[in-house]
């Protein structure tokens, strides 16, 4: 969460700001310097026709126009118009290095990348020999401090699912008094008719506004939108509030204070008398699709020291906010917890999926228990160790920091200038946020951004956001603001 601090000091930072050199440039010396809008409004024409022919065979009905991936590069996105957008959505911020990357490109290109995705392996029964050298070099590499295991999924929702999975195990093995300790022959019964004690009753808590994904499980926990859950059968699984924070922060200081002590009471109070034991909870830094709702790193530390004192495990779901794009690699660095989450998931601007985990004992005792054909995808893993090494190799969470004061700097002078159209602006790093006056503003909004040439996206019921690339640099920021003044 974006500290309190005067328009003054950001306005300095954003002086003193500057890079020797353009990290940008140096992959995509052909980057635009601008947009280029050539229809009318976009969708243009083509985009239409080539969408309707794709909803023949396949439902394009939440697509807002018709990419040429070819075409695009670095920060900037081109569509089947030829229109040519400063993209500061990045795929629904998975997009980490901008597109066309040539070291990505490199890499996909390599024996390793060939290898796996052409024999693609069933990796829980047939690892390939350089598989424990790809984790080695890649995911385990930037792992979260204090979590030296993993386990590798598909997408940031089978990330979810298979954390929660492991928990359940965990739990019950507990009950049992030790991973190794054999099941009843009840327990065996029972499961097979989805019935206690081999399926037990317990549950997994999530919070209010909150989004974990779209499968079974992970839906169960996402609290964002109706649309996302109406009509799918759910777990009776608790939810509790979350801080709904006052801005500017600075003038708001005690009542935020009483508002997260709230939240944290009754955290407390749904987690110890929910009518199914609650083995986990998930949250997310920010919540992201919920409306970019921020928490102070107090609050976070007070639900971890919550969880450790119940014998519940703290699922931190990095989905959306990991890689880099709040100023750390890993968003919840921003909290300096005495001790690790239990677990934290991942994917988007990874390019791959799974969670991290701390605690060996989370590993099930016995094999299939965590387990599908694939377990993951050999080939993403190997795009995401090159992802690593570019972000390493030039110190891209730092570079991302400093564009978000820049950024920051900038919109708060346009919060300034315009405040019904800018309200409760909110960020870290890049992955910024702010409210319109009401949801039809911020949908126009967006629409007219698009139509003059910048690709952005909502959140929550009125929030617009930012989800840039890592490579997204002060000259991308000032064509930004350009833009935004124009439509304003």
């Amino acid at each position: 969460m974006l500290r309190a601090t005067t328009t003054k000091r950001l306005a300095l930072l954003s002086a003193r700001r500057g890079y020797a050199t353009s990290v940008a440039k140096q992959y995509f010396p052909n980057e635009p310097t601008q947009p280029s809008v050539k229809t009318q409004s976009i969708p243009g024409p083509k985009s239409k026709e080539g969408l309707a022919e794709l909803h023949k065979a396949w439902d394009s009905s939440a697509a807002y126009f018709l990419s040429d991936y070819y075409k695009s590069i670095g920060n900037y996105l081109q569509d089947v118009d030829g229109n040519v957008m400063l993209d500061v959505y990045g795929q629904i911020a998975s997009n980490p290095l901008g597109y066309n990357n040539p070291a990505l490109i490199e890499s996909a290109r390599s024996d390793e990348a060939v290898n796996a995705l052409v024999n693609r392996p069933a990796t829980g029964n047939f690892p390939g020999n350089d598989y424990a050298k790809i984790l080695e070099d890649g995911v385990l590499k930037v792992a979260p401090k204090g979590m030296p295991h993993v386990w590798t999924a598909l997408s940031g929702s089978d990330a979810n699912e298979t954390a929660f999975k492991a928990a359940f195990i965990y739990q019950q093995a507990k009950r049992r008094g030790g991973m190794d300790k054999p099941f009843t022959a009840e327990e065996l019964e029972s499961t097979m008719n989805n019935q206690k004690p081999g399926s037990p009753e317990l549950s997994i808590l999530s919070f209010e506004s909150s989004f974990h994904g779209r499968t079974f499980g992970s839906l169960s926990c996402t609290r964002s939108k109706p649309i996302h859950k109406i009509d799918i059968p759910a777990f009776n699984w608790p939810k509790a509030p979350f801080p709904k924070l006052q801005y500017p922060l600075e003038d708001n200081v005690q009542a935020n204070k009483e508002e997260e002590a709230r939240c944290l009471e009754e955290f407390e109070k749904i987690l110890t008398t929910w009518h199914s034991p609650v083995a986990a909870i998930i949250v997310e830094p920010i919540q992201a699709e919920g409306g970019d709702n921020h928490a102070s790193p107090a609050f976070f530390r007070s639900l971890r020291e919550i969880t450790q004192r119940h014998g519940v495990l703290m699922i931190v779901d990095e989905v959306q906010t990991g890689v880099g794009a709040t100023g750390k690699f890993w968003a919840h660095e921003h909290w300096n917890l005495p001790t690790p989450p239990d677990m934290v998931t991942f994917s988007k601007k990874a390019q791959t999926a799974g969670y991290y985990f701390s605690n060996p004992e989370l590993r099930p005792y016995l094999p299939f228990r965590q387990f599908n054909t694939w377990c993951g995808d050999p080939s993403k893993l190997v795009l995401a160790k090159s992802i690593y090494k570019e972000i390493l190799d030039k110190d891209l969470v730092t570079k991302t920091a400093e564009t978000g004061d820049y950024l920051m700097a900038e919109l708060t002078k346009l919060s300034e200038k315009y405040p019904t159209q800018f309200q409760n602006l909110r960020g870290q790093g890049t992955f910024v946020a702010w409210d319109a006056a009401t949801p039809a503003d911020r949908d126009a909004f967006i629409a007219n951004m698009r139509n003059n040439g910048v690709n952005m996206g909502g959140c929550g019921s009125q929030s617009a956001r930012l989800r840039p690339t890592l490579v997204f640099e002060k000259s991308h920021v000032d064509t930004l603001v350009d833009v935004i003044k124009k439509v304003l």
